[in-house]
């Protein structure tokens, strides 16, 4: 481990550190050109010396590293990353303890107390993922503290810090026994399978646990149900096992044909029953308005950013004209399940989009549930950012 450096931070960031936020951001800090080596350990103090907090440089989204301690006297070593991981796996019992699910988040970054890395669990095995070079310098603390504290069968990671924060391909098995791929894990007694040496995805978003529960037990009993943007189905699975009338599941994907067949038959679905369809979502839109074909529910659950021959989709400016292609397909009285991961606007500006859409095009609409992230994505009320998760169950009126 490096030498610790000391970071000065501006006077009038000084208060929002000393309040908890975790995040060193490029603004808040005089002397940026001294952070050189990722993993350095970091002393902060405000401009008049006075000590702040400890953390590390690791460069991460906008971030430069995080705060872990506004103790003095605490030490950044393999006794503080036990202690912190310790803290959240036996947070987690009622999670331990169902057998019903098998799979949940076992670290939520900084919301554990150490941004930087996740950890997730899947029936035995975990899953890292790392967010910045620097935070892997801390690795054989992580894997040590893990050894300690969980049994587990295998571990594996993502490397998620490459010049654009994206995950770096690899064979991502890092220690105990390899699995034998798909490992098959329960979530509210639903089967989904996972395969985590398989790319950056590993086959089902534990985020939205939740979201899929209520999906199929208040609102898929006799629906047709249009599943947009659908990755390997999941919310189609759910659907469908709460009485759904019959699915359609669109990606642009080709992997996500054969991803969600899978996942349906896993269930013993009947797959041939369901219309799986690979094809641009903002395609498929036009497609059934030409059709006239309405759904009683429609799931938007788009990624961040997405580009495809036609088209080029950006959540901050495209979600309410995704909503309002959604109400143009939603039968009155139906149900529009919004959902965004992207953390650069919150709840209420979500809901701004949601009243431009149906004012724009003269309809009404009440909101029946809202969701968040569930409580194994544990976050800290001084860094909102870090509570992305924002999922709206909205009725089309008319």
């Amino acid at each position: 481990m490096s030498e610790s450096l000391t970071l000065q931070i501006k006077s009038k960031f000084a208060s929002r550190f000393q309040d908890g936020y975790p995040l060193i951001f490029k603004e808040a800090v005089v002397n940026l050109h001294d952070l050189k080596e990722e993993g350095t350990l970091l002393e902060l103090v405000d401009e008049q010396n006075r000590f702040i907090g400890k953390g590390y440089y690791g460069q991460q989204n906008k971030g430069y590293g995080w705060v872990l301690t506004r103790k003095e006297n605490e030490s950044i070593d393999q006794s503080f990353f036990n202690r912190k991981l310790k803290k959240a796996i036996d947070s987690r019992q009622t999670f331990w303890d169902d057998p019903n699910t098998t799979a949940f988040r076992l670290f939520n970054g900084e919301g554990d107390g150490i941004g930087g890395f996740t950890v997730d669990y899947f029936d035995g095995y975990l899953l890292i993922n790392w967010y910045s070079e620097g935070i892997y310098k801390f690795n054989e603390f992580v894997l040590e503290a893990l050894k300690i504290h969980v049994e587990f069968k295998g571990i594996y990671e993502k490397k998620r810090f490459d010049q654009k924060g994206q995950y770096i391909e690899d064979d991502d098995f890092v220690l105990g026994e390899r699995a034998d791929f798909p490992i098959v894990v329960k979530e509210n007694g639903v089967h989904f399978a996972v395969y985590l040496n398989d790319g950056a995805m590993v086959g089902v978003f534990l985020d939205q646990r939740d979201v899929r529960k209520s999906i199929r037990d208040m609102y898929s009993n006799g629906k047709t149900v249009l599943n947009t943007f659908s990755y390997t189905g999941a919310f189609s699975v759910f659907a469908a096992l709460g009485g759904a009338e019959k699915t359609t599941s669109v990606d642009l994907a080709n992997r996500s044909m054969s991803k969600t067949i899978e996942q349906f038959s896993l269930n013993e679905i009947d797959y041939e029953a369901h219309e799986i369809r690979v094809m641009d979502v903002f395609n498929y839109f036009k497609y059934a308005v030409r059709k006239e074909i309405k759904f009683d529910m429609v799931i938007l659950d788009p990624p961040s950013f997405a580009r495809s021959k036609k088209h080029r989709f950006s959540v901050a400016k495209d979600y309410k004209d995704l909503i309002k292609d959604a109400i143009a397909i939603t039968e009155d009285k139906g149900t529009i399940v919004a959902s965004t991961n992207y953390a650069g606007f919150d709840m209420k500006k979500f809901k701004s989009f949601v009243d431009q859409a149906f004012k724009e095009t003269n309809g009404k609409y009440k909101i029946l549930q809202e969701h968040s992230l569930p409580e194994d994505f544990k976050t800290t009320e001084a860094f909102p950012e870090g509570n992305y998760l924002k999922v709206l169950f909205i009725q089309k009126i008319r």
